[in-house]
């Protein structure tokens, strides 16, 4: 079975990822699983730069396959975009309730709701030539009026509505999830991270 290092400290995309993978042959190993605890200066202009900052640290350290992520978040009409720094505002790292508190605030000081993106970008890095692949999802809104329910780890999901059933993402299903795909399918990230990962 391939090993494959997840540069990240959040257990739950780590829980993911492994569900997502199950039956690929690929074995995800987690950075405190190797008692590997560095925090890396993200200073990348992208989110796949970022994912390569993250990748070549683990790596340097425990020298297997290592795979990374980042996401921007970018607002309609916004002159200055969060981009790569949704969580750090004012050189503070905010935790989940901080960040909905922030951005709940700052919709609706531009009257409650606001059309937003996701990038995603992913990077596997093997000590060679890394492999990068990244994507966006269709639209959605963000209202200033968060939901109660919360997706630990993803705290901007309670006040994010996707438009083509108006719910919030902490309330789709999974057929709903599948409309948001204009621009990529789930198949295709998996596809990436099987096709690139070293033996």
């Amino acid at each position: 079975m391939k090993k494959l290092l997840y540069a990240t400290g959040n257990k739950y995309k780590i829980e993911s990822m492994k569900k997502r993978l199950e039956g690929m042959d690929i074995e995800i190993i987690s950075p405190n699983e190797l008692n590997i605890n560095i925090k890396v200066n993200e200073n990348g202009k992208t989110v796949t730069e970022n994912a390569m900052i993250k990748a070549q640290a683990c790596y340097k350290i425990a020298k297997i396959p290592t795979i990374a992520g980042d996401t921007a978040l970018y607002i309609k009409d916004f002159e200055k975009q969060p981009g790569t720094h949704v969580r750090r505002v004012n050189g503070k790292e905010l935790n989940d309730d901080e960040m909905i508190k922030y951005y709940s605030n700052l919709v609706k000081e531009y009257g409650g709701k606001l059309t937003a993106k996701w990038v995603y970008g992913m990077v596997i890095y093997d000590g060679k030539e890394p492999k990068e692949y990244s994507w966006s999802k269709s639209h959605f809104y963000f209202v200033d009026k968060p939901c109660e329910k919360r997706n630990t780890g993803y705290p901007l999901d309670s006040m994010s509505i996707m438009p083509e059933c108006n719910k919030y993402f902490v309330d789709l299903t999974e057929e709903d999830r599948n409309r948001n795909t204009k621009n990529y399918k789930e198949d295709d990230v998996i596809d990436f991270i099987v096709n690139n990962c070293s033996k």
